[in-house]
């Protein structure tokens, strides 16, 4: 198995709720401890764990929504139809599909995204 070099882990509140959410919106399990309520998610090439909240990792009182002041920001190939198929499966957008044009070293980028909330409120960006 190939582990990208950056992983974010995150605490949440039920590892069966995160289960069936993350599973839902398109999340492969590569692989799993359950007696650790640790699971290890894959969808195209980003990589997530998530783990319900233990005393090992905290460093402070959790409260919703999770992760304030940071998102998730996720490529995937073909965003429109991604998309597509969260919107037939009712999922909740935090914010509906759009182009922003972001400046990088003098030069205008354009680039679709959409944002997701997770059942403990992590911002999740999906972009092309």
């Amino acid at each position: 198995m190939k582990f990208n070099s950056l992983i974010p882990e995150l605490s949440v509140s039920n590892i069966e709720v995160s289960r069936e959410f993350y599973l839902n919106i398109g999340f492969k399990i590569k692989y799993e401890r359950p007696e650790d309520k640790f699971i290890f998610l894959e969808l195209e090439n980003n990589q997530i764990m998530i783990e319900e909240i233990n005393k090992n990792w905290n460093t402070g009182k959790l409260e919703y929504p999770f992760g304030r002041g940071i998102n998730l920001s996720m490529s995937i190939k073909d965003l429109d139809n991604y998309y597509n198929k969260l919107l037939s499966k009712n999922i909740k957008f935090f914010q509906k599909l759009m182009i922003n044009e972001y400046e990088v070293n003098n030069e205008i980028y354009y680039d679709k995204e959409f944002l997701i909330q997770d059942p403990d409120g992590y911002l999740l960006r999906f972009n092309s």
